[in-house]
């Protein structure tokens, strides 16, 4: 099994492919054994693709301490150290995006390209939702919820007029939640990841940020607002910004925006090759 031992903390890590480094940050609670993983996507077979399970998610440690934004990005470099790689295109996706800001911002020499999705600086520039002030819902309430909050077409009103969609939509989160949570461990990992996720603010240190830069948002995201992203990319100097089709989920919903992502990759890898 892929295990490496970083400061502190035991990572489980997969990688698979050829061509230019990229390095995958996932979501809240990112477990690779839960499918699709983004090694199951086309994007997966353009490049050299590196992604891990977080601290408190998957099958690496889940410590009692030490779960901040700051050290999110730390155990990614770290990571990166262990394998030998000096630098890397960095894809972030929600949770994923807000420590790959840290880490272009703290670590910039090792971020070729950020491609930032479904995500916010914080702060002024405005939060993702607040998830942990769902914490005392009930599973079912709780998902009923996130309907309306990963894509607000799905809001009460629909809900109440879609009873039996509703339901089956219910049904299908209820089927997809993650069994891993149930492992020791799994929940009060979780918890604390999100706890971190509560401070993220990056607003403020974005404009010195020098990384070429992809914003992408989904049209209909209530997590992730489009006018939350927007803002995120105004202040990154020379940053592009894409919106596609789908909630807070867009990568799964519109076939175009994984392709946007590897264009705006390849793009870099080559001119940074005729730099060089």
């Amino acid at each position: 099994m892929p295990y490496i031992n970083v400061p502190n903390l035991r990572l489980y890590y997969e990688r698979q492919g050829n061509g230019c480094p990229v390095l995958f940050l996932p979501g809240i609670g990112g477990d690779l054994r839960s499918h699709p993983s983004i090694f199951d996507t086309d994007f997966a077979q353009a490049f050299d693709l590196l992604s891990f399970d977080q601290r408190g998610s998957g099958r690496s440690e889940k410590p009692e301490h030490g779960y901040t934004m700051a050290q999110y990005a730390s155990d990614a470099v770290a990571l990166m150290d262990a394998i030998g790689w000096h630098s890397a295109h960095v894809v972030g996706v929600s949770f994923g995006g807000m420590v790959a800001q840290e880490l272009a911002l703290e670590y910039g020499q090792r971020v070729c390209s950020l491609s930032l999705c479904c995500t916010t600086a914080g702060g002024a520039g405005g939060s993702s939702y607040p998830l942990h002030e769902l914490a005392d819902l009930s599973p079912r309430d709780r998902s009923r919820k996130m309907l309306s909050i990963v894509d607000v077409r799905r809001d009460a009103k629909w809900q109440a007029e879609h009873p039996q969609e509703t339901e089956r939509l219910l049904d299908q989160a209820a089927a997809d939640a993650s069994p891993f949570l149930r492992e020791p461990g799994g929940i009060a990992g979780l918890t604390r990841q999100i706890a971190a996720r509560s401070h993220h603010d990056t607003y403020a240190r974005l404009p010195s940020l020098r990384v070429p830069t992809l914003v992408c948002g989904g049209r209909y995201d209530g997590q992730a607002t489009p006018e939350a992203v927007t803002n995120l990319q105004r202040v990154i100097a020379g940053s592009e910004l894409a919106f596609f089709e789908g909630g807070h989920r867009f990568l799964s919903e519109d076939p175009t925006a994984y392709a946007r992502i590897a264009e705006f990759i390849v793009e870099q890898c080559h001119n940074q090759s005729a730099l060089q």
